[in-house]
């Protein structure tokens, strides 16, 4: 009998708006019990809770005691509808958005818990759809462009304003006092195993993706004094040397335990970050394949054995996904958000009616109709650019646009074109990373999304190409429990656990010749607008205007870094 047959192991999703914990066995990656806990703060935007102070344009902020919860409360429950006993766990791994990163003091502390700032901004989490230090990043690409740095084609050219230097250049100019008193700059996905093990560790995929280290070393002391002569300091905050993926990161502690419910001591593997955990999860590991976890956005991970330069790319990074190759990070912004916003904002109260009298949400509503035209039917092309572009243009300042809007455009029109402008950003994706002589042979589509038949259907006549499957719909949480039972020594390598506990469906979509010929006009549409306003200029302007607007007078951004409450 085999040993792993009644061992178990944990995996845990920290998302956007919830976590969620599934139970996964060990031998076949079957998965036995789940349960989510959804954060009671979610994304904190407007106000910091428990106070009046406000956030300015494009703030993103979470709550670490949500975090904790999930522990407390996703766990247990899943366990107990497993319907095993604790005892049978062996390990329990996490994953977490990213970059979503926290200041703390030596010893974990977020500083927003810290007594004399829980109504600072910038003590608090930024989720990684803060898009607030959008400048800082512009910043330091012309710095890193003009000195030649030798990490920048790594990341396409450009570095995010989502990601950890940026963020942190952000704080220390809008709040010095916070920036001062911030011990460690940490991402949350390694501050959650920190609060599990006790022990702090760092993980060589957020380290290597999100806070430029590459080849072994951060930027350079001289770098950082030309953005700030304060700044220089910036990587003593960020850690010790980062620990390689699968491996273990310490054992649970006996709070995180009780927190739990799970046997003090199992193995805790090393933090990861949401989408490249899911290409072990998808059985996607091998060089050529890439994943598109598609959900609120999308991320776009891929391996493989050959170094390039991909313009726009999030980043390749040597051993970022599964060690031994290079792995490649690229994404959207906004995918899901998307189609959810305009639901909430653009739909007549006729259709909600209409759909809540035939037993359909809105969105089953508007894709039924969409599906029910032929390719270019509504006259539209949009770009994707609700929440800005993260490849290939890496401007978060960039807004959508949607072109040949009559007064006979109805709701439905404008959904599909919203859908097929995603596809569109999906292939032009696909495109760069196989004109940089990087090759895509599987395109495996993962996430929430993919239980939208229609919109899978589109992607594949878009892409011109079959498109895989994930065998799960806990992709993030399964990939999590397989570093988990790697840590935990129940297989060698995250390749070995992956062939068997992951899983997925080839080619389970095909892609129609004629809708995609049709697709191909369409594209070449969305590429001149694409182009068109890649510059930014008009876009920019509106933004500017947009945040002059909502912030009132006499004030800006950085008092948002102040205690200052207003009526």
């Amino acid at each position: 009998m085999n040993a792993n047959n009644d061992r178990y192991v944990v995996g845990v999703d920290f998302g956007t708006l919830s976590g969620r914990a599934v139970v996964v066995r060990v031998s076949d990656g079957a998965e036995v019990g789940t349960a989510v806990h959804e954060y009671a703060h979610r994304v904190i935007e407007d106000r910091l809770p428990g106070t009046a102070v406000r956030l300015g344009p494009d703030w993103a902020l979470q709550s670490p005691e949500d975090w904790r919860e999930v522990l407390r409360q996703a766990v247990p429950k899943a366990v107990a509808a497993a319907g095993i006993s604790p005892s049978q766990v062996i390990g329990l791994g996490t994953d977490f958005t990213a970059c979503t990163i926290l200041p703390a003091t030596a010893d974990g502390v977020p500083l927003c818990e810290v007594d004399g700032f829980a109504g600072r901004p910038h003590a608090w989490p930024k989720l990684w759809k803060h898009h607030a230090a959008q400048s800082h990043a512009d910043r330091i690409n012309a710095v890193a462009a003009r000195r030649g740095e030798s990490w920048l084609p790594r990341y396409g050219g450009k570095i995010s304003s989502e990601w950890a230097f940026a963020k942190g250049l952000q704080v220390l100019e809008e709040d010095p006092e916070v920036y001062g008193r911030a011990e460690r700059w940490i991402e949350a996905a390694d501050w959650i195993v920190w609060q599990l093990t006790g022990v702090e560790t760092r993980n060589v995929c957020t380290a290597g993706y999100k806070a430029i280290r590459q080849d072994g070393h951060y930027p350079s002391a001289e770098f950082l004094a030309e953005l700030n002569p304060a700044f220089t300091g910036f990587t003593d905050k960020l850690g010790g040397e980062p620990s390689p993926l699968g491996g273990l990161a310490g054992r649970l502690d006996a709070r995180a335990a009780g927190w739990t419910k799970l046997p003090e001591g199992i193995a805790i593997s090393i933090g990861n970050v949401d989408a490249h955990v899911t290409a072990a999860a998808a059985d996607a590991v091998r060089p050529g394949q890439m994943v598109a976890i598609m959900g609120t956005s999308t991320c776009h991970v891929m391996s493989s054995d050959a170094l390039a330069e991909v313009p726009g790319m999030c980043g390749v990074v040597r051993d970022g996904i599964v060690p031994g190759l290079w792995g490649y990070e690229a994404g959207q912004s906004g995918v899901g958000d998307i189609f959810g916003w305009f639901v909430e904002t653009s739909v007549p109260g006729s259709y909600e009616r209409e759909a809540e009298e035939r037993g359909l949400s809105v969105h089953e509503l508007l894709t039924e109709l969409a599906a029910g035209q032929r390719v270019g039917q509504h006259g539209l092309v949009a770009l994707d650019w609700h929440n800005g572009n993260r490849s290939v243009l890496v401007d978060h300042n960039l807004s959508a646009v949607v072109v040949g809007q009559t007064l006979a455009t109805r709701p439905e029109d404008t959904y599909r074109a919203l859908i097929e402008a995603t596809a569109f950003g999906a292939r032009t994706i696909v495109e760069t990373f196989e004109d940089s002589g990087v090759p895509v042979t599987e395109f495996v589509a993962a996430g929430g999304l993919i239980k939208n038949r229609f919109l899978m259907q589109v992607y594949a006549d878009v892409l011109r190409r079959p498109i895989s499957v994930i065998g799960s719909e806990q992709g993030c949480a399964l990939g999590s429990a397989i570093h988990a039972a790697v840590a935990a020594g129940a297989y060698p390598d995250i390749t070995s656990a992956s062939a068997a506990m992951g899983r997925r469906g080839e080619a389970a979509y095909i892609p129609d010749a004629g809708r995609a010929d049709t697709y191909d006009r369409l594209y070449a549409e969305y590429r001149r607008l694409h182009d068109h306003f890649a510059g930014g200029e008009m876009l920019h302007g509106l933004r500017a205007l947009r945040n002059e607007a909502v912030t009132p007078a006499g004030e800006n951004d950085k008092s948002t870094s102040t205690n200052e409450e207003d009526a």
